[in-house]
């Protein structure tokens, strides 16, 4: 398979559609909503979940079969029905829009493939296996999840509250190699930024 080029897709405020109603239809539009993104959902019969996000407001819903016009707009596009044919459809469809499409059951027909994600504040490890093999990328993620802690989260919110001030030829290897986790870990916040801003300060060179 062709490599990919791994991405984070802001999607806030931007027009996503999903085609489905079922399980996992309902996961991923969780998901999405969680993002920000304008959700429609097209699906005859939508789950109970669905149908109660539409209820509140959170996203907009179509009780009726697709067609191709709904990709019409649309920046990302989900396929999750249980009918081969319709996601068929809605990549031919997407591709025609020039949308990126995932589809729930064929990773290979994807032009986007979700990765399984571990988030600690604002980091994100992405994990994916071109869609070949998703069970493997959630072990693989769930495992990393033992090892990567909350405290990589401050570390990211320490290094970005620093990253303005820092000099241009920074040594942030130094930086991350000093302990500074050790410090984050034991509630001592005040030296890690210390650490950060004394290593950060000076050309690498």
């Amino acid at each position: 398979m062709t490599a990919t080029y791994p991405v984070s897709l802001s999607l806030a405020g931007r027009r996503v559609l999903v085609v489905g109603g079922g399980r996992v239809a309902t996961r991923r539009v969780g998901d999405l909503l969680d993002t920000g993104a304008r959700v429609e959902v097209v699906a005859p019969a939508p789950s109970e979940e669905i149908a109660g996000w539409a209820e509140a407001g959170r996203l907009a819903l179509a009780r009726r079969p697709f067609e191709a016009g709904d990709v019409a707009g649309a920046w990302f596009c989900v396929a999750a029905t249980d009918d081969p044919a319709v996601n068929r459809a809605v990549v031919v469809a997407a591709e025609a829009a020039c949308c990126f499409v995932s589809v729930a059951s064929d990773g290979e027909a994807s032009s986007a493939r979700p990765m399984a994600v571990l988030r600690r504040g604002d980091l994100e490890v992405a994990v994916g296996t071109s869609g070949r093999a998703p069970g493997v990328a959630r072990w693989v993620r769930r495992e990393l999840a033992t090892v990567v802690g909350q405290e990589y989260g401050v570390l990211v919110q320490l290094a970005a509250e620093v990253r303005r001030d820092a000099h241009p030829g920074a040594n942030w290897q130094a930086a991350l190699d000093s302990g500074i986790l050790a410090s984050i870990r034991a509630g001592r916040l005040d030296e890690a930024r210390e650490v950060f801003r004394t290593c950060l300060s000076s050309s690498s060179g």
